[in-house]
């Protein structure tokens, strides 16, 4: 019996439906969030489905932690999602898909995006475009400035070095009888801005990782500071090993007239300090040679365990796209990583004057960064001496190594753990 004509069409209709489902892709997104990154996403992913109704993105939104031990450990296996938001950017890049390929204008991503494509991939020869960043970061200090007021003590211009700041917070720390001048996070990231900035070069010639006067001399100072009473040290000698901890609790409580953190804070203090105190950025104090500190970030990287390339790179084309990357960037109140969006500048519509203003001091402050800031940043195996340097460091804060020791133990670290990693 033939089928009829109603039976063949409804026939037509099951097999393009079916067809259209076997076509269909779901991206997994990996993501964490700072703020409100990922939660804007998901709402800007609704739109690139309207618009490629064959693509649905699904967003696993995970907590800091699962980034950092779980994702590494998952790709190791050749298991993973499609995409990730990834903060170690070079370590992980044997692991990302390039999708070069699949962009609508490659000449578009270079131009807006080369400063930081370079950060992404696994050799300096190759030219990859295997992610975006998500936002630009920037290393510096916020103060409270109800303390300083407090105390009378003016703040350090903007040209001012770390002494000087050093020696501004011990006043006002004495007059407001607070608890500590200054506080860094517990970071060998944090730590570089600093290194850099006296003079540290980092790399040798041959542009492998090295230990010099520069970075020695900082050690020094830092390790002085914990020791007079300048610095805040339970941050450093509360966690063992080579563990983050961050300062920003004990600024927010009020424990400290001085922070080193950086941008990602800007949010989080607008919301956690409320009217307890006025807290400003501050342009990064200088050292001998610089007044830096460290560009970074995290970056929506496509990963080679996708079986769906082609919509990977789409939906990433989509998230650099001008305006929805600086819609983005105003919703999430970050740094814009595209050229011609932090040349115009963005629009913080929703934010407090506070934030504004904060975001705006360390906008101005990415054309002061060092070129080694940049390098650092980019070098895969940064984590070889940013980890020593935390463990080594507090060792020499409390006692159990002297200087020469510290800097002798993290150079021995730093060369085991290249060496590892190049296995």
């Amino acid at each position: 019996m033939k089928p009829t004509f109603q039976k063949s069409v409804l026939m037509a209709a099951a097999l393009t439906l079916t067809a259209s489902m076997a076509q269909a892709a779901e991206l997994r997104v990996m993501c964490y969030q700072d703020g409100s990154e990922c939660d804007v996403m998901a709402d800007m992913a609704k739109r690139f489905e309207a618009q490629h109704p064959g693509t649905k993105i699904v967003l696993d939104m995970v907590p800091y932690k699962a980034i950092v031990e779980q994702l590494p450990v998952q790709l190791a296996a050749g298991q993973g999602p499609d995409i990730a938001r990834v903060t170690d950017l070079g370590g992980l890049s044997k692991y990302y898909l390039d999708i070069g390929p699949y962009v609508k204008d490659r000449k578009y991503w270079e131009s807006q995006y080369g400063s930081t494509l370079a950060w992404l991939r696994p050799s300096e020869s190759d030219k990859g475009i295997y992610g975006v960043m998500s936002q630009l970061t920037v290393t510096g200090p916020f103060v409270n400035k109800t303390l300083f007021d407090q105390a009378k003590v003016p703040m350090p211009g903007p040209k001012a070095t770390w002494d000087d700041w050093a020696e501004a917070t011990r006043k006002v720390a004495k007059a407001t009888q607070t608890k500590a001048p200054m506080v860094w996070d517990r970071s060998g990231h944090r730590f570089a801005g600093p290194a850099i900035s006296y003079g540290a070069k980092l790399f040798d010639a041959k542009g492998n990782l090295q230990l010099d006067a520069g970075y020695k001399t900082a050690v020094k100072k830092f390790i002085d500071w914990n020791k007079d009473g300048t610095m805040l040290r339970e941050v450093w000698v509360s966690s063992g090993g080579s563990s983050y901890a961050d300062g920003g609790g004990e600024f927010v409580n009020g424990n400290a007239v001085m922070m080193l953190s950086g941008s990602w804070q800007i949010t989080r203090l607008q919301r956690d300090v409320g009217d307890k105190f006025d807290w400003v950025a501050v342009p990064n104090p200088c050292g001998t040679t610089a007044c830096t500190g460290i560009p970074g970030g995290a970056a929506w990287v496509a990963l080679k365990t996708s079986k769906s390339p082609k919509e990977v790179g789409a939906f990433l084309d989509f998230m650099a796209s001008e305006p929805v990357y600086r819609e983005f960037t105003a919703r999430t109140f970050n740094i814009p990583a595209h050229a011609g969006i932090a040349k115009k500048g963005v629009d913080y519509a929703g934010a407090q004057p506070g934030q504004r203003a904060a975001l705006n001091v360390f906008s101005a402050g990415v054309a002061n960064l060092a070129p080694q800031a940049y390098k650092f940043q980019g070098y895969k195996y940064n984590r070889a001496l940013m980890l020593p340097t935390v463990a080594r460091v507090t060792q020499g804060i409390v006692g159990e190594l002297g200087l020469d020791d510290v800097m002798a133990k993290i150079d021995a670290d730093m060369k085991d753990a290249v060496t590892q990693a190049q296995k």
